[in-house]
């Protein structure tokens, strides 16, 4: 395999943009990232609308005591939504905690992707079924499952990219240069999505890496990186589409750098005042990926009243079922912890579910 040239692999000085925030089709169209087509934008334009819903629906439940804990992804759908659309459904995910709408979006259950967030199982939804990993807590550590599983779909010749759902604070992980360096030798067929919402909990970036952009990062291991607007859903489709496509047919990894913004704290234990100004967040409220798509479509006459309300109404049905559901579960058996972690239980785990079970039943006698 023959090294890549510099000039093949720095991303360029403004991240790919199609739209801008006003909703208007940007004089330089990103060179080779053409806009999608209608009927994309439309199918993205509603599972925006459907995703913030749903992540406003969960950090309700956050609120009301039904759900442990959730990191709203609320700014960054147009990220999840487009890296997600732009995939088959023979591709594989591997998410963060944080990618709740993605998982929505890939049609899996809103109840079982919160299952997780409740506490009452490792993951609520099968992996192999939806193509989809389990939500990854550590940071970075999914990037190096993606790889493998990316590394024997090449091996096993099969038609299959796997995209890695990333933050900011994930690539000074120790597992993301690894994966990174792995798949690059091996020429896996993977696309390292970050999502760079400028904030790795508390820190900014600036605390993260003095690098020109997160998207040279790939320079080091031969690795092309593309910097994207990510609250331009239509730029993150077609840079996400191009990546996949060129992991398919065997040229190797991509790193794609999403530029977004999370305007909510961390999770509900944050207080994100602390750290970061009401103005920035205003700043960013203005690039809001929800209005800039609505206006495009508005203004190219795609979209009009009649349909804005039947998806806000699709929407609130959505969220009046997750209500429900979600509200309707029966707390699961202590056991059931145990269960599924491994084919044959393990004797460490075996012995922890006899000692769950024997604190369980003193406390039934204490009381």
């Amino acid at each position: 395999m023959a090294a890549k040239s510099n000039t093949e692999l720095l991303p360029a000085r403004e991240p790919v943009r199609l739209i801008d925030q006003r909703g208007r089709l940007t004089r330089r169209r990103g060179g080779e990232y053409a806009l999608p087509a209608q009927d994309v934008l439309l199918s993205a334009y509603r599972a925006l609308v459907l995703g913030r819903r749903f992540d406003q629906q969960a950090t309700n439940l956050v609120k009301q005591g039904r759900l442990a804990v959730y990191p709203s992804s609320h700014g960054q759908e147009a990220s999840e939504v487009g890296a997600v659309l732009a995939l088959s459904p023979t591709d594989w995910i591997f998410p963060t905690y944080r990618d709740s709408v993605a998982l929505v979006t890939r049609g899996i259950d809103p109840v079982e992707v919160l299952t997780l967030l409740r506490g009452d199982w490792h993951v609520g939804y099968d992996p192999m079924v939806h193509r989809t990993a389990p939500q990854c807590t550590p940071l970075a550590t999914q990037a190096l499952h993606a790889v493998g599983v990316a590394y024997a779909a090449k091996a096993k010749d099969e038609d299959t990219a796997v995209l890695a759902f990333l933050g900011d604070g994930a690539t000074s992980e120790g597992d993301f240069h690894e994966a990174l360096n792995f798949a690059a030798v091996f020429q896996a067929p993977v696309v390292f999505f970050v999502q760079n919402n400028q904030y790795a909990i508390s820190v900014p970036l600036a605390r993260q890496s003095v690098a020109p952009s997160l998207a040279h990062k790939g320079v080091g291991y031969g690795i092309p990186g593309v910097r994207v607007d990510g609250n331009d859903v239509a730029a993150v489709l077609s840079v996400v589409t191009h990546a996949a496509e060129r992991a398919r047919s065997g040229g190797g990894p991509t790193l794609v750098e999403a530029h977004t913004y999370r305007m909510e704290p961390h999770t509900n234990a944050d207080d994100a005042t602390r750290y970061r100004s009401e103005e920035e967040v205003t700043a960013w409220r203005e690039r809001d990926p929800v209005s800039r798509l609505t206006a495009y479509l508005r203004q190219a006459d795609l979209l009009d009243d009649a349909r804005i309300d039947e998806i806000a109404q699709e929407a609130e049905r959505n969220a009046a079922d997750l209500r429900e559901r979600i509200s309707g579960q029966v707390p699961p058996a202590p056991d059931e912890l145990f269960a599924h972690v491994y084919a044959t239980p393990t004797p460490q785990l075996t012995e922890q579910a006899a000692l769950l079970r024997a604190e369980l039943a003193d406390l039934a006698e204490e009381s």
